[in-house]
Protein backbone atom coordinates (compact mmCIF):
# COMPACT_ATOMS: atom_id res chain seq x y z
CA UNK A 1 0.00 0.00 0.00
CA UNK A 2 1.65 3.47 -0.92
CA UNK A 3 0.24 6.77 -0.64
CA UNK A 4 1.56 10.37 -1.53
CA UNK A 5 0.98 14.22 -0.33
CA UNK A 6 1.02 17.43 -1.56
CA UNK A 7 0.85 20.78 0.44
CA UNK A 8 -2.33 21.74 -1.17
CA UNK A 9 -4.51 22.11 -4.17
CA UNK A 10 -3.25 25.10 -5.99
CA UNK A 11 0.62 24.99 -7.41
CA UNK A 12 2.95 26.56 -4.77
CA UNK A 13 6.79 26.24 -5.99
CA UNK A 14 7.50 27.09 -2.39
CA UNK A 15 5.69 23.80 -1.29
CA UNK A 16 7.47 20.31 -0.52
CA UNK A 17 6.80 17.05 -1.87
CA UNK A 18 7.11 13.52 -0.70
CA UNK A 19 5.75 9.84 -1.17
CA UNK A 20 5.47 7.22 1.61
CA UNK A 21 5.20 3.37 1.49
CA UNK A 22 3.95 1.09 3.45
CA UNK A 23 5.95 -2.08 3.25
CA UNK A 24 5.26 -5.94 4.32
CA UNK A 25 8.11 -7.83 4.93
CA UNK A 26 8.60 -11.36 6.00
CA UNK A 27 11.39 -11.84 8.39
CA UNK A 28 12.36 -15.64 8.72
CA UNK A 29 14.28 -17.36 11.03
CA UNK A 30 15.03 -21.13 11.77
CA UNK A 31 16.82 -23.34 14.76
CA UNK A 32 18.24 -27.17 14.37
CA UNK A 33 17.67 -29.33 17.30
CA UNK A 34 19.70 -32.79 17.28
CA UNK A 35 18.22 -35.33 19.82
CA UNK A 36 21.14 -37.48 20.85
CA UNK A 37 20.49 -40.45 23.30
CA UNK A 38 16.93 -40.75 22.40
CA UNK A 39 16.65 -44.03 23.81
CA UNK A 40 17.89 -42.85 27.41
CA UNK A 41 15.29 -39.95 26.39
CA UNK A 42 12.78 -42.51 26.64
CA UNK A 43 12.98 -42.93 30.51
CA UNK A 44 11.47 -39.30 31.07
CA UNK A 45 7.69 -39.63 32.01
CA UNK A 46 4.79 -38.28 30.20
CA UNK A 47 4.33 -34.44 30.84
CA UNK A 48 8.30 -33.65 31.70
CA UNK A 49 10.34 -32.31 29.02
CA UNK A 50 13.79 -31.37 28.05
CA UNK A 51 14.59 -28.31 26.02
CA UNK A 52 16.51 -26.74 23.18
CA UNK A 53 19.25 -24.43 24.04
CA UNK A 54 17.53 -20.80 23.74
CA UNK A 55 17.90 -19.39 20.60
CA UNK A 56 16.50 -15.49 19.73
CA UNK A 57 14.94 -14.49 17.16
CA UNK A 58 12.53 -11.52 16.06
CA UNK A 59 14.00 -9.83 19.27
CA UNK A 60 12.18 -12.16 21.78
CA UNK A 61 14.10 -16.00 22.82
CA UNK A 62 12.64 -18.95 22.21
CA UNK A 63 13.62 -22.45 22.94
CA UNK A 64 12.02 -26.35 21.51
CA UNK A 65 10.38 -28.25 24.49
CA UNK A 66 10.84 -31.86 23.77
CA UNK A 67 8.34 -34.43 25.48
CA UNK A 68 9.99 -37.76 25.22
CA UNK A 69 6.50 -39.41 26.48
CA UNK A 70 4.01 -36.85 25.30
CA UNK A 71 2.72 -33.81 26.85
CA UNK A 72 -0.52 -34.98 28.35
CA UNK A 73 -1.87 -38.74 28.72
CA UNK A 74 -3.78 -38.27 25.49
CA UNK A 75 -0.29 -37.97 23.89
CA UNK A 76 1.23 -40.45 25.87
CA UNK A 77 2.13 -42.67 23.33
CA UNK A 78 4.18 -40.01 20.91
CA UNK A 79 6.51 -37.68 21.03
CA UNK A 80 5.54 -33.88 21.92
CA UNK A 81 7.13 -30.90 20.49
CA UNK A 82 6.49 -27.31 20.80
CA UNK A 83 8.22 -24.19 19.92
CA UNK A 84 8.13 -21.55 23.01
CA UNK A 85 8.54 -18.21 23.69
CA UNK A 86 11.12 -17.27 27.17
CA UNK A 87 11.50 -13.75 26.92
CA UNK A 88 8.95 -12.39 29.08
CA UNK A 89 5.76 -10.51 29.20
CA UNK A 90 5.37 -8.49 25.75
CA UNK A 91 3.60 -5.24 25.08
CA UNK A 92 2.30 -6.96 22.09
CA UNK A 93 0.92 -10.65 21.02
CA UNK A 94 3.61 -11.97 18.45
CA UNK A 95 2.29 -13.11 15.94
CA UNK A 96 4.38 -16.05 14.43
CA UNK A 97 4.32 -18.99 11.62
CA UNK A 98 6.07 -21.92 12.52
CA UNK A 99 6.70 -25.41 11.12
CA UNK A 100 8.37 -28.50 12.88
CA UNK A 101 9.84 -31.40 10.95
CA UNK A 102 12.45 -33.42 10.63
CA UNK A 103 15.76 -31.75 9.06
CA UNK A 104 15.89 -34.45 6.20
CA UNK A 105 12.67 -33.93 5.16
CA UNK A 106 12.35 -31.32 1.66
CA UNK A 107 8.66 -30.78 0.90
CA UNK A 108 7.53 -27.36 1.13
CA UNK A 109 7.03 -26.18 4.89
CA UNK A 110 3.23 -26.45 6.11
CA UNK A 111 3.10 -23.05 8.32
CA UNK A 112 0.66 -22.84 11.31
CA UNK A 113 -0.11 -19.68 13.10
CA UNK A 114 0.63 -18.78 16.68
CA UNK A 115 -0.23 -15.71 18.99
CA UNK A 116 2.38 -15.54 21.81
CA UNK A 117 1.44 -13.23 24.55
CA UNK A 118 4.17 -14.14 27.40
CA UNK A 119 6.84 -16.04 28.97
CA UNK A 120 6.09 -19.70 28.67
CA UNK A 121 3.60 -19.67 26.06
CA UNK A 122 3.92 -22.93 23.88
CA UNK A 123 2.46 -23.99 20.51
CA UNK A 124 3.44 -26.56 18.33
CA UNK A 125 2.37 -30.62 17.98
CA UNK A 126 1.32 -32.65 20.59
CA UNK A 127 1.38 -35.73 18.59
CA UNK A 128 4.33 -34.66 16.48
CA UNK A 129 4.68 -38.61 15.77
CA UNK A 130 4.16 -42.11 17.16
CA UNK A 131 7.21 -43.54 19.24
CA UNK A 132 6.70 -47.03 17.23
CA UNK A 133 7.05 -45.41 13.96
CA UNK A 134 9.78 -43.49 14.59
CA UNK A 135 11.52 -46.81 15.92
CA UNK A 136 10.64 -48.62 12.95
CA UNK A 137 13.54 -50.42 11.32
CA UNK A 138 12.68 -48.69 8.38
CA UNK A 139 12.38 -44.93 9.54
CA UNK A 140 15.14 -42.72 7.99
CA UNK A 141 14.86 -40.60 10.93
CA UNK A 142 16.35 -42.50 13.91
CA UNK A 143 19.80 -43.16 12.97
CA UNK A 144 22.16 -44.13 16.01
CA UNK A 145 19.98 -43.54 18.25
CA UNK A 146 19.52 -39.86 17.43
CA UNK A 147 17.13 -37.62 15.05
CA UNK A 148 17.35 -34.22 14.04
CA UNK A 149 14.51 -31.36 14.19
CA UNK A 150 14.26 -28.39 12.88
CA UNK A 151 11.50 -25.61 13.36
CA UNK A 152 10.61 -22.44 10.52
CA UNK A 153 9.83 -19.47 11.62
CA UNK A 154 8.23 -16.47 9.95
CA UNK A 155 6.79 -13.34 11.07
CA UNK A 156 5.62 -10.09 9.16
CA UNK A 157 7.05 -6.98 10.09
CA UNK A 158 5.61 -3.67 9.11
CA UNK A 159 7.40 -0.48 8.18
CA UNK A 160 6.72 2.56 6.50
CA UNK A 161 9.36 4.15 4.27
CA UNK A 162 10.09 7.48 3.40
CA UNK A 163 11.22 8.40 -0.15
CA UNK A 164 12.00 11.76 -0.55
CA UNK A 165 11.74 13.34 -4.55
CA UNK A 166 14.88 14.69 -4.50
CA UNK A 167 18.07 13.43 -2.55
CA UNK A 168 22.07 13.30 -2.75
CA UNK A 169 24.05 10.08 -2.09
CA UNK A 170 25.86 9.88 1.00
CA UNK A 171 28.92 8.05 1.39
CA UNK A 172 29.26 5.78 4.27
CA UNK A 173 30.96 7.03 7.77
CA UNK A 174 35.06 6.25 7.36
CA UNK A 175 35.87 7.98 10.48
CA UNK A 176 37.03 4.58 11.43
CA UNK A 177 39.80 4.71 8.33
CA UNK A 178 40.85 8.43 9.18
CA UNK A 179 41.14 6.71 13.38
CA UNK A 180 43.20 3.58 12.07
CA UNK A 181 45.39 6.10 9.83
CA UNK A 182 46.02 8.42 12.89
CA UNK A 183 47.25 5.18 14.94
CA UNK A 184 49.35 3.99 12.40
CA UNK A 185 51.03 7.06 11.50
CA UNK A 186 51.58 7.91 15.33
CA UNK A 187 50.64 12.08 14.45
CA UNK A 188 50.69 13.48 17.62
CA UNK A 189 50.93 10.36 19.84
CA UNK A 190 51.68 11.77 23.34
CA UNK A 191 52.01 8.48 25.25
CA UNK A 192 54.30 5.10 24.73
CA UNK A 193 53.59 1.82 26.34
CA UNK A 194 56.28 -0.86 26.14
CA UNK A 195 54.49 -4.30 25.59
CA UNK A 196 55.84 -7.77 25.54
CA UNK A 197 59.20 -6.08 24.50
CA UNK A 198 58.30 -4.11 21.75
CA UNK A 199 56.99 0.22 21.73
CA UNK A 200 53.78 1.15 21.14
CA UNK A 201 52.44 4.68 20.10
CA UNK A 202 48.86 6.23 20.76
CA UNK A 203 47.36 9.16 22.14
CA UNK A 204 45.91 10.07 25.70
CA UNK A 205 42.63 11.41 24.90
CA UNK A 206 41.50 8.47 22.48
CA UNK A 207 42.24 5.98 25.38
CA UNK A 208 40.59 7.98 27.96
CA UNK A 209 37.49 8.83 26.00
CA UNK A 210 37.19 4.98 25.39
CA UNK A 211 38.29 3.24 28.46
CA UNK A 212 37.98 4.27 32.50
CA UNK A 213 40.69 2.31 33.28
CA UNK A 214 42.41 4.28 30.42
CA UNK A 215 41.36 7.95 32.02
CA UNK A 216 42.37 6.90 35.30
CA UNK A 217 45.51 5.89 34.74
CA UNK A 218 47.07 8.50 32.10
CA UNK A 219 45.09 11.56 33.67
CA UNK A 220 44.62 10.29 37.12
CA UNK A 221 46.36 10.35 40.10
CA UNK A 222 48.54 7.19 39.21
CA UNK A 223 52.36 6.93 38.50
CA UNK A 224 51.99 6.50 34.51
CA UNK A 225 49.81 10.10 34.27
CA UNK A 226 53.67 11.52 34.67
CA UNK A 227 55.50 10.34 32.63
CA UNK A 228 55.27 9.36 29.04
CA UNK A 229 55.78 5.70 28.98
CA UNK A 230 53.66 3.02 30.43
CA UNK A 231 54.79 -0.50 30.88
CA UNK A 232 52.27 -3.25 30.51
CA UNK A 233 53.51 -6.54 32.15
CA UNK A 234 50.33 -8.99 31.99
CA UNK A 235 49.84 -8.65 27.60
CA UNK A 236 51.35 -9.45 24.82
CA UNK A 237 51.89 -7.16 22.25
CA UNK A 238 49.71 -8.52 19.33
CA UNK A 239 46.75 -8.73 22.26
CA UNK A 240 47.55 -4.74 22.79
CA UNK A 241 48.09 -3.87 19.48
CA UNK A 242 44.55 -5.36 18.73
CA UNK A 243 42.90 -3.65 21.68
CA UNK A 244 44.41 -0.28 20.19
CA UNK A 245 42.86 -1.30 16.59
CA UNK A 246 39.50 -1.64 18.79
CA UNK A 247 39.70 1.51 20.85
CA UNK A 248 40.52 3.96 17.56
CA UNK A 249 37.83 2.12 15.17
CA UNK A 250 35.79 0.15 16.90
CA UNK A 251 36.94 -3.32 15.08
CA UNK A 252 38.88 -6.19 15.62
CA UNK A 253 42.05 -6.95 12.98
CA UNK A 254 40.46 -9.18 10.18
CA UNK A 255 41.38 -12.77 11.71
CA UNK A 256 39.87 -16.32 10.98
CA UNK A 257 40.01 -20.25 12.51
CA UNK A 258 41.68 -21.36 15.14
CA UNK A 259 43.81 -17.48 15.20
CA UNK A 260 40.23 -16.32 16.24
CA UNK A 261 39.45 -18.55 18.53
CA UNK A 262 42.58 -17.91 20.82
CA UNK A 263 42.46 -13.81 20.36
CA UNK A 264 39.06 -14.09 21.24
CA UNK A 265 40.42 -15.51 24.43
CA UNK A 266 43.20 -13.11 25.41
CA UNK A 267 41.24 -9.75 24.33
CA UNK A 268 38.64 -10.95 26.03
CA UNK A 269 40.87 -10.72 29.23
CA UNK A 270 42.14 -7.50 27.99
CA UNK A 271 38.62 -5.90 27.52
CA UNK A 272 38.00 -6.97 31.03
CA UNK A 273 40.67 -5.07 32.37
CA UNK A 274 39.97 -1.91 30.93
CA UNK A 275 36.34 -1.96 30.89
CA UNK A 276 35.61 -2.21 26.98
CA UNK A 277 32.13 -3.45 27.63
CA UNK A 278 31.58 -4.09 24.08
CA UNK A 279 34.61 -5.51 23.24
CA UNK A 280 34.05 -8.15 25.79
CA UNK A 281 30.71 -8.98 24.25
CA UNK A 282 31.99 -9.22 21.07
CA UNK A 283 34.46 -11.74 22.22
CA UNK A 284 32.54 -13.32 24.67
CA UNK A 285 29.96 -13.95 21.33
CA UNK A 286 32.96 -15.39 19.63
CA UNK A 287 33.80 -18.18 22.21
CA UNK A 288 30.23 -18.98 22.11
CA UNK A 289 30.09 -20.10 19.04
CA UNK A 290 33.57 -22.61 19.35
CA UNK A 291 32.23 -24.35 22.51
CA UNK A 292 33.24 -27.91 21.82
CA UNK A 293 34.05 -30.86 23.99
CA UNK A 294 37.37 -30.55 24.33
CA UNK A 295 37.29 -26.82 25.31
CA UNK A 296 33.93 -26.24 27.12
CA UNK A 297 35.54 -26.64 30.64
CA UNK A 298 38.21 -24.26 30.17
CA UNK A 299 35.99 -21.84 28.68
CA UNK A 300 33.54 -22.17 31.47
CA UNK A 301 36.60 -21.34 33.83
CA UNK A 302 37.35 -18.32 31.76
CA UNK A 303 33.68 -17.29 31.71
CA UNK A 304 33.58 -17.39 35.76
CA UNK A 305 36.46 -15.41 36.05
CA UNK A 306 35.84 -12.62 33.60
CA UNK A 307 31.91 -12.38 34.65
CA UNK A 308 30.95 -13.37 31.27
CA UNK A 309 27.38 -14.89 32.11
CA UNK A 310 26.33 -15.24 28.26
CA UNK A 311 29.41 -17.96 27.77
CA UNK A 312 28.69 -19.57 31.20
CA UNK A 313 25.06 -20.30 30.02
CA UNK A 314 26.53 -21.44 26.87
CA UNK A 315 28.68 -23.68 28.20
CA UNK A 316 25.99 -25.21 30.50
CA UNK A 317 23.78 -25.45 27.71
CA UNK A 318 26.40 -27.55 25.69
CA UNK A 319 27.21 -29.91 28.33
CA UNK A 320 23.45 -29.79 29.10
CA UNK A 321 22.58 -31.02 25.63
CA UNK A 322 23.48 -34.83 25.56
CA UNK A 323 25.30 -37.44 27.50
CA UNK A 324 28.23 -37.68 25.08
CA UNK A 325 28.87 -33.68 25.82
CA UNK A 326 29.00 -34.19 29.16
CA UNK A 327 30.96 -37.72 29.58
CA UNK A 328 33.80 -35.98 27.21
CA UNK A 329 34.09 -32.94 28.91
CA UNK A 330 34.19 -34.64 32.50
CA UNK A 331 37.01 -36.63 30.93
CA UNK A 332 39.28 -33.68 30.32
CA UNK A 333 42.25 -32.09 32.43
CA UNK A 334 40.63 -28.58 32.26
CA UNK A 335 37.35 -30.11 34.07
CA UNK A 336 39.85 -31.67 37.07
CA UNK A 337 41.40 -27.77 37.57
CA UNK A 338 38.26 -26.63 37.33
CA UNK A 339 36.61 -28.93 40.26
CA UNK A 340 39.40 -28.62 42.04
CA UNK A 341 39.44 -24.88 42.20
CA UNK A 342 36.04 -23.87 41.09
CA UNK A 343 33.82 -26.42 43.56
CA UNK A 344 30.71 -23.45 42.86
CA UNK A 345 30.47 -24.06 39.51
CA UNK A 346 30.44 -27.84 39.69
CA UNK A 347 27.33 -26.87 42.03
CA UNK A 348 26.04 -24.94 39.69
CA UNK A 349 26.87 -27.15 36.87
CA UNK A 350 24.88 -29.94 39.14
CA UNK A 351 21.96 -27.70 39.55
CA UNK A 352 21.65 -27.08 35.62
CA UNK A 353 21.49 -30.80 35.11
CA UNK A 354 18.84 -31.59 37.44
CA UNK A 355 16.79 -28.39 35.96
CA UNK A 356 17.42 -29.86 32.66
CA UNK A 357 15.91 -33.11 33.05
CA UNK A 358 13.18 -32.45 34.59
Amino acid sequence: MSSSTVGGSEPNPSLSTSTSAIVAEPLRASHVLRIDGYAHTKAIPTGKRLESAPFTAFGHIWCIHYYPNGHTEASANYISLFLALKSGVVDDPVEVRYDVRFAEEDQKPLFASARYKSYGDGHGYAKFIKRSVLERSSSRDLRDDAFTIRCDMSVVNFRSDMVSTANVPVPPSDLHQHLRDLLETKQGADVVFEVGGETLAAHRWMLAVRSPVFNAELFGEMQESSTGVVRVDDMEAEVFKALLCFIYTDMLPEMSGEEEFVMSQRMLVASDKYSLDRLKCICEDNLCKRIEESNVMFLLELAEQHRCHGLKNACFGFLCSTPAHLEAALATDSFKHLSRNCPSIMMELIAKLGTYIQ
